[in-house]
């Protein structure tokens, strides 16, 4: 029985030790577990946070449109969808009083069909169709001068993102500065399926 014991001994001696945990490199806040990818998917479609200018030169900072519904549009004075100001203001009238805003960009980045200066859009605009949703100073909406709002926008996931397409692209913005819905330049402003988003969208809270 002792030799046995003796052996026992012998062979717990002569195992290997347990293997050690791996050292883990500069412990400590920074061991946190790692934010998933889609944690942070939304944080780029928050796109109020630019200062930008009226069409007067008043600066003015985009983040106190949060709260509302928001309508992101690039516009053009001499483009064949330039009527659409007529319908974009009418909206604005109809919903503004529950919490919806049009922003107005314009831009001449297509056929030149932008070629005012801030004066002159201003003038066209309140003259022509009696705008009174905020128009700011003319941007360029895409390619590398891009203002960074709409280089935002571009960067934006599928099928949200990307360049506009031509004057009068629509993006919809909910009420916490999220870009949440898409519409192309031909879609008009009061169509059916633009209506029914903003509607949705004001209903929330």
């Amino acid at each position: 029985m002792i030799a046995a014991m003796l052996t026992l001994v012998v062979s717990m001696l002569g195992a290997p030790a347990p293997a050690a945990a791996p050292a883990v490199a500069n412990a400590g806040p920074a061991d946190a577990k790692p934010t998933p990818a889609h944690a942070d998917a939304s944080a780029d479609a928050h796109v109020l946070k630019y200062e930008m200018k009226r069409l007067d030169g008043t600066p003015e900072k985009l983040e106190k449109y949060r709260g509302k519904v928001v309508m992101i549009v690039n516009t053009a004075s001499k483009c064949g969808l330039t009527p659409q100001y007529k319908a974009l203001e009418a909206m604005y009238r109809e919903y503004k009083d529950r919490g919806f805003v049009i922003l107005g960009f314009p831009a001449n980045n297509f056929a030149g069909q932008e070629p005012g200066t801030n004066k002159e859009i201003a003038a066209f605009c309140t003259g022509k169709y009696d705008v009174t949703f905020p128009m700011f100073e003319k941007i360029s909406v895409k390619g590398e001068d891009a203002h960074p709002l709409y280089k935002q926008l571009a960067a934006l996931p599928a099928p949200l993102g990307g360049e506009p397409r031509w004057n009068f692209t629509k993006f919809l913005v909910n009420r916490d500065g999220e870009v949440v819905a898409r519409f192309e330049p031909k879609t008009r402003p009061e169509s059916k399926k633009v209506r029914a988003k903003i509607e949705a969208l004001l209903e929330e809270e």
